[in-house]
């Protein structure tokens, strides 16, 4: 389960990081019709949220430094996506709203494993008077 959980995270940090990056600098063509359907300083905000907690996906468990960071990232992007299906409800685009919808599952998903079931164990720091 342990590997299943890593592929995971290691996916939707990749998905985090290009969604985030396509909302904080897209391209020019794109840049017209994103502000027409959301206010660009909130479009940075979501970018920038998702590019952090992409990065919270996969830091603290590859460092073991601050490994509850890790659940926190999946629920802050619970938050996301929660919301981000409700909008897309409401816009009447049931597919993005069921694409959303899956993607908060396995958000969910990832941040119940690793808070609950398997957390990812902290570092062992050795004091250096101990070790002597």
């Amino acid at each position: 389960m342990n590997i299943v959980l890593w592929v995971l995270q290691v996916l939707l940090a990749v998905l985090y990081l290009w969604h985030g990056w396509l909302l904080v600098a897209p391209p020019a063509e794109l840049i017209e019709i994103m502000n027409a359907s959301m206010a660009p300083e909130f479009r940075i905000f979501i970018g920038v949220a998702e590019l952090l907690a992409a990065v919270g996906l996969i830091l603290p468990g590859v460092t073991r430094i601050l490994p509850w960071l890790t659940p926190l990232a999946a629920a802050g992007l619970m938050i996301v996506m929660a919301s981000a299906t409700v909008l897309h409800v409401v816009r009447d685009e049931m597919s993005s709203a069921v694409t959303t919808a899956i993607i908060f599952g396995l958000v969910t998903f990832v941040a119940y494993m690793r808070w609950k079931v398997l957390p990812i164990s902290p570092r062992e720091v050795v004091r250096e008077r101990e070790a002597l």
